[in-house]
């Protein structure tokens, strides 16, 4: 069998498990469903035997050209079509005994393969119809798995609210494939893709630059599936679905911004002011969910927030030129996502039976949030928790690759880096422990090592997904002047530095007797403060009343213009 019937078997095989399972339902049952767990593993294998080939450097394995329904046989497919391969499995084998007691078993397992084919597809898409269609069809699925449960309204409201959501994203896309075939008279991707290298200066209508309002375009379809600031009320309230779902979406559907922008590098490359935007909406998306998820008093809304941090971490990297990273982290982001989902029913079955948590001093420090007294004088805690993180981080991607200051995105992912790792040391200074200096140690050894690995799996992978060089031109692409770049640094460290300074030691100026009046106005503005995070910024309610005020001034358009 050739690599080519290789990968037309991705997508067919659960698209024949779905059919058959439909056909074979009423004489095997709910037994049926062996036929997708069976086409799951097969598929597996399949992306397996793909990515040996393409290690190898097998001839074969190359683009399949052609107008509509053709396949693009790259590195990025191939590696996303295997992580959908591997989650997929997981999910399936998991649904078997979860979903068991729910009515529509078959049904939510002929949906889960259809989703899986349309998934295959996208990543694989070597036309600009056959994408649209994947990407379409991947919201029609998504719709009818999260209101699966017929009896929830929840859940069918959210899942209608994901639904709209979805195909305000498809609009961008739609618009910017129509543009590209106008311009180029070619639905494939390699043959747009070349054409952009060869006219990347190429005009559209209005006289405005092709390259620079397609990669808006793309930018905005990847917003609204990446659950991105103000497009992502969708995502933290879609948990009235099936948990297998829930895992399906947060460790696969959610990444399809960051494969659509990845796929569209070679227009990307050609753009720099959308990559700066790309890289705003991704930095404040990653802010807001990091801290929306810390307050929330529900496992699934939290891991749900955590999403979105995670994606807006995402498209923080692709707009700072890191392509290959952001595919990293989706994949990472991917595998230990759907691990907390999987886990998540334990976790809250574990707090249900034993909801009497003695207050050790474990519990003070992790639920009440009141830090232990120092046990080191707070200059060399401080200068610790700035340098050593800084010259880990340093001295690892210098060892790697000596030209990496010379980057201004790897410039900007270090800083990202330094802040994370200075986080984590101040906590270690606080936690309660009989060997601080142990934990201190195994602590720095820990960072080290994910940095190490963080460094060589993002060479690998740009060695592997685009040709040499080609990195290093998105890294350009997303370039700013210097005296900015420098000033934006300045200003978010001054800021990290502070809030690492708050969080250190407010707490202990908080109990001092000697300023109860101004301990207790901070108390009052943080309780504001964590009122209005709780609520989540509002940001749900304030689409409500506008839905509300449309409708209102619908009807009273209606009653002027007797219609209604």
């Amino acid at each position: 069998m050739s690599a080519l019937d290789l990968v037309l078997l991705l997508p067919t095989l659960p698209l024949v498990s779905a059919l058959s399972m439909l056909l074979l339902s009423r004489q095997w049952g709910r037994a049926v469903v062996r036929i997708s767990t069976t086409a799951a593993a097969a598929a597996v294998a399949v992306a397996a035997v793909l990515m040996w080939l393409k290690l190898s450097g097998r001839e074969g394995v190359v683009a399949i050209d052609g107008s509509w329904g053709s396949l693009l046989v790259d590195p990025l497919g191939l590696l996303m079509a295997a992580v959908i391969a591997v989650i997929s499995f997981v999910v399936r084998v998991y649904s078997v005994r979860y979903m068991i007691e729910e009515p529509g078993y078959v049904r939510f397992f002929v949906l889960l393969d259809l989703m899986v084919a349309a998934l295959f597809v996208m990543v694989l898409a070597g036309d600009l119809v056959t994408l649209l269609v994947a990407w379409h069809v991947i919201g029609i699925a998504l719709y009818f798995l999260l209101g699966h449960d017929m009896r929830s309204v929840a859940a069918h409201r959210y899942g209608f609210w994901t639904f709209l959501t979805y195909r305000l994203g498809d609009l961008p896309l739609v618009l910017a494939a129509v543009l590209l075939h106008r311009a180029f008279d070619s639905w494939s991707l390699p043959t747009i893709f070349r054409l952009v290298r060869e006219q990347p200066e190429m005009t559209t209508v209005g006289g405005l630059p092709l390259v620079e309002v397609v990669g808006l375009l793309v930018a905005l379809a990847a917003f609204a599936r990446s659950a991105q600031i103000l497009l992502h009320t969708w995502l933290p309230y879609t948990m009235e679905g099936p948990t297998p779902v829930s895992v399906l979406m947060h460790a696969g559907i959610v990444n399809a911004g960051g494969f659509v922008i990845n796929r569209f590098a070679p227009v990307f490359v050609y753009t720099d002011w959308v990559l700066h935007l790309v890289f705003v909406v991704g930095l404040v998306t990653a802010l807001t969910g990091s801290v929306l998820m810390l307050t929330q008093n529900d496992v699934k809304k939290q891991l749900g927030y955590s999403t979105m941090g995670q994606m807006g971490f995402m498209t923080m990297q692709c707009g700072v030129g890191a392509f290959t990273l952001a595919i990293y982290h989706l994949i990472a982001h991917g595998l230990f996502k759907g691990t907390l989902f999987l886990g998540s029913g334990g976790v809250i079955k574990e707090a249900r039976d034993h909801d009497g948590v003695p207050k050790d001093s474990m519990y003070t420090f992790v639920i009440e949030k009141q830090p232990q007294s120092p046990r080191y004088a707070r200059i060399v805690m401080a200068m610790s928790t700035i340098l050593v993180p800084l010259a880990v981080l340093g001295i690892v991607h210098v060892a790697v690759a000596p030209d990496v200051f010379e980057q201004q995105g790897a410039v900007v992912l270090l800083f990202f880096g330094w802040v994370t790792g200075a986080q984590l040391l101040l906590t270690a200074y606080r936690l309660p422990t009989r060997r601080p200096v142990h934990l201190v140690s195994v602590i720095v050894l820990s960072f080290t090592a994910v940095v190490v690995f963080y460094t060589l799996i993002s060479h690998a992978f740009a060695e592997f997904l685009y040709p040499k060089g080609f990195q290093a031109q998105l890294y350009e692409a997303a370039r700013i002047e210097a005296s900015t770049l420098a000033v934006l640094i300045a200003v978010a460290a001054v800021v990290a530095l502070a809030a690492v300074a708050v969080s250190g030691w407010a707490g202990l100026r908080d109990r001092n007797p000697e300023r109860q009046s101004r301990a207790n106005l901070q108390r009052q503005w943080r309780a504001t403060g964590y009122g209005v995070l709780m609520r989540e910024l509002y940001l749900a309610e304030l689409y409500v009343a506008s839905n509300r005020g449309l409708l209102a001034v619908s009807a009273r358009l209606n009653t002027w213009l007797r219609w209604g």
